[in-house]
């Protein structure tokens, strides 16, 4: 299996990323798909994928770090772009919780992301929080490129779900689900993804799958088996039919060969 998001520029991570990488491999994760936040952790995690072979990165701005975004950060990316392609461009979208960065500058750096992705034919890697209508009016403007992206972390109802899936999104699940309280509306809305459409992740050091026990402190993507024990749970089927599966997805869709 893969994992789609790792947060990898901690020193949790970064201090010893052999032993990660193996610890990871040990666990039968075959590698990673790294996300960036803004211009500079771009091009930190390019150099990381350019030397491991279990790592891919993708390029973009967060929606807390839009504040950053300015006329020339397109032309900077689309210039990392050119030097070594990226899976996807992200993690971008739109975050209303907390306004870390205002919505016109968040709508700004999104936009402009977009047009990246459309340019490079590449998919969008999509965060959104307490923005759901607003993401879903702007991606329904690009019907092609929505086919061919991924909202990362999904945690939504079934209705939010049933809205991205008419755009075609994939949707990537996280340690979330095993959160026996938080994950209720999640737990309900995993039976209702189509298989084609369902990719895994940790989002470490997040995001902890309360289902390890002993519990460590923090997320590994060497845990990522245990956010795929309860999503085949709630679908019914084997954990080598869901590994299969959503392995063959990641591939496809972010175009990786192991």
């Amino acid at each position: 299996m893969i994992d789609i998001g790792v947060n990898i520029n901690h020193r949790f991570f970064l201090d010893d990323l052999d032993k990660t990488l193996a610890d990871m491999q040990e666990m039968g994760v075959e590698g990673m798909i790294c996300i960036a936040s803004d211009l500079e952790e771009s091009k930190q995690i390019q150099t990381l994928s350019k030397h491991f072979s279990a790592l891919w990165n993708t390029l973009g701005c967060h929606p807390h770090q839009a504040k950053t975004w300015n006329t020339e950060s397109k032309t900077r990316l689309s210039a990392l772009i050119k030097d070594s392609r990226p899976v996807a461009i992200g993690e971008t979208g739109l975050d209303f919780n907390r306004n870390y960065s205002t919505p016109d500058e968040q709508f700004y750096a999104f936009h402009e992301q977009i047009e990246l992705a459309t340019e490079h034919q590449l998919p969008l890697y999509l965060h959104e929080r307490d923005a759901h209508t607003e993401m879903i009016d702007i991606l329904k403007q690009h019907p092609d490129l929505a086919r061919k992206s991924v909202i990362h972390c999904f945690t939504g109802s079934r209705l939010e779900l049933d809205n991205y899936l008419e755009l075609g999104l994939f949707i990537g699940i996280t340690g979330w689900v095993c959160d026996e309280l938080r994950g209720a509306d999640l737990q309900a809305s995993v039976p209702h993804i189509p298989l084609n459409k369902l990719l895994l992740e940790t989002d470490a050091p997040y995001l902890l799958p309360r289902n390890i026990r002993p519990r460590p402190k923090k997320n590994h993507p060497k845990y990522l088996p245990w956010v795929a024990q309860e999503v085949a749970r709630l679908k019914g089927i084997s954990m080598e039919e869901l590994t299969r599966i959503t392995t063959s997805n990641t591939q496809t869709l972010f175009e990786i060969q192991t």
